[in-house]
């Protein structure tokens, strides 16, 4: 329901009535009060207006808990991980599952220019390689995965903004109450130096582009399994989101 995901939904629509192909609008209500519930009605209105079916998963369907009530448990439990690390991980994990059981061959996500950019910084940040190499589109289709594309990677966030009012887009314009701390710090910071020196974020997704390409090479894909947990597809012996929902005590 936001500027970015409903922008992508309009395009997606007129494309796939150009290009004859089916379009599903699919949302995870993540349980975050105050926020999400409007939001999900910008989705809905859309989805509606287009004559897109519309599905939506909520983590307390999935997981037996909110993402308010799991980071509450995560400050009880003392796990160090931030909202943005469960919301992330779990996101992902039911936009696939949702993405499969639709019957669909790629899932386009809303993530902008400013999106990718942060993300590859606080990554460099934590010194977390894996993830890193992990970002970005994902076209190959593996056993259990359906491959991510990502239109709008290379388009600022302004502009998006921009498109969605120039259109004039219902859209959800909150900010997530969890978006603070480092992550704040890092987009503030880019934005900083983008206003001082333009193109500078380009010029980031570029080179890491660049490095991606040469670490990985010709290295085989990681062999999958099915999660020990769920079933899902995973190179461990349990998945990530398992993991994470042991941690709290869900699983």
């Amino acid at each position: 329901g936001g500027k970015d995901s409903v922008s992508l939904l309009y395009l997606m629509a007129e494309l796939g009535r150009m290009k004859k192909f089916r379009v599903v609008a699919l949302s995870v209500d993540e349980g975050i009060g105050g926020y999400r519930e409007e939001s999900l009605l910008c989705a809905r209105e859309a989805s509606s207006s287009l004559g897109v079916e519309h599905r939506i998963l909520s983590f307390r369907e999935s997981f037996g808990a909110t993402l308010d009530e799991m980071v509450e448990l995560a400050e009880e439990r003392k796990t160090g991980l931030d909202p943005c690390t469960y919301c992330g991980v779990m996101r992902r994990y039911l936009l696939n599952k949702m993405a499969r059981e639709a019957g669909v061959t790629r899932v386009a996500t809303g993530h902008n220019l400013d999106d990718e950019v942060q993300t590859i910084l606080l990554n460099y940040l934590r010194g977390d390689l894996s993830r890193l190499l992990r970002l970005g589109p994902a076209y190959s289709s593996r056993e259990g995965f359906v491959p991510r594309v990502k239109p709008l990677r290379e388009i600022p966030e302004r502009e998006v903004a921009a498109y969605a009012l120039l259109r004039g887009l219902k859209v959800h314009l909150g900010q997530c109450p969890y978006a603070r701390g480092i992550h704040a710090e890092v987009r503030d910071f880019l934005n900083r130096l983008e206003s001082r020196h333009p193109n500078c974020k380009f010029g980031i997704l570029r080179t890491f582009e660049k490095l991606k390409a040469s670490m990985i090479g010709d290295k085989p894909e990681v062999e999958l399994r099915e999660c020990e947990v769920c079933g899902e597809p995973t190179p461990a012996k349990v998945c990530r989101t398992c993991e994470l929902l042991r941690g709290l005590g869900l699983r």
